[in-house]
């Protein structure tokens, strides 16, 4: 699943190449992709002008004139890319917006599983999943003090935590086990005893790798790429992710992977050790 480095790299993207466009016309190729009906969706949209496009969490949110928003969640495999008109339209291509210009812009998802919910700007918070979205994880939203309240009231393990959108808006499971393990926390360490020092730790590396995630463009584990169709680099640069049996880069223990909140979680046994008590 795409999570915030990979939405915020298809933002900028799609921010250089179809911000003030206009849309000729839009096909609905998948019906259960939109929450509107086909021909509504359709008729809203044409002649209108892609005028910006923001990210809250993983969710785009692109404002077009006449005061509407398209919520776009890519979830598992979705993704945006631009074709000139005429270019054959491929098996997994849902959503294709005809702009004024002779290109196109096409939503394709393998898994259709993604979601674009058309709104009144101002109600895009009314949408499932932006309804109880947390902080963004930046300096200015992601405080020490917000996260020493949450982390107080919880006994849940901390990766299936830190997976909660209500929580931290943006972390998936990749930068999850990576933030834990450049943290030295164990993924089922209890929230609730995880240290003061030990926070604001986490909060550091949970900045930082986020930050150093959409700097190198986003992590390609299976097929994310950005709207320009290119693979991310990030993925170069994962300390545990994905490297199970592989030496721990700091003490060269073999990493571990097991199955947590239904997620592949890897760590260190070594670096990343849980204490106090584990809950049940």
């Amino acid at each position: 699943m795409p999570e915030l480095p990979e939405v915020e790299t298809v933002r900028r993207g799609l921010t250089e190449l179809v911000v003030g466009s206009k849309i000729k016309a839009v096909d609905v190729l998948y019906e259960k992709m939109i929450n509107l009906p086909k021909a509504d969706f359709e008729q809203a949209l044409r002649n209108k002008i892609i005028e910006r496009i923001d990210r809250r969490g993983k969710y785009l949110l692109i404002r077009i004139s006449g005061g509407l928003t398209i919520v776009s969640h890519l979830r598992m495999e979705g993704k945006y890319d631009v074709e000139p008109d005429g270019v054959p339209i491929g098996k997994h291509t849902h959503v294709i917006f005809y702009l004024t210009d002779g290109r196109e812009l096409r939503y394709n998802d393998s898994r259709k599983f993604g979601r674009m919910n058309l709104v009144d700007t101002g109600q895009e918070m009314t949408v499932a999943g932006l309804k109880t979205i947390g902080p963004e994880p930046t300096d200015h939203d992601l405080t020490i003090d917000y996260m020493k309240t949450i982390f107080a009231k919880s006994k849940k393990m901390v990766k299936p935590f830190l997976l909660d959108q209500s929580k931290i808006a943006g972390l998936g499971n990749i930068y999850a086990d990576e933030v834990l393990w450049l943290s030295k926390i164990h993924p089922e360490q209890p929230v609730n005893l995880i240290t003061a020092d030990e926070i604001e730790r986490l909060r550091h590396n949970i900045i930082t790798e986020i930050q150093k995630a959409i700097a190198g463009h986003g992590t390609t584990v299976h097929s994310y790429s950005n709207a320009y169709g290119e693979a991310g680099e990030f993925q170069n640069h994962l300390n545990v992710y994905g490297r199970k049996g592989e030496p721990c880069l700091r003490c060269g223990t073999p990493i571990v992977k097991i199955k947590l909140a239904q997620r592949g979680t890897h760590f260190c046994p070594h670096c990343q050790v849980v204490h106090g008590e584990k809950n049940d």
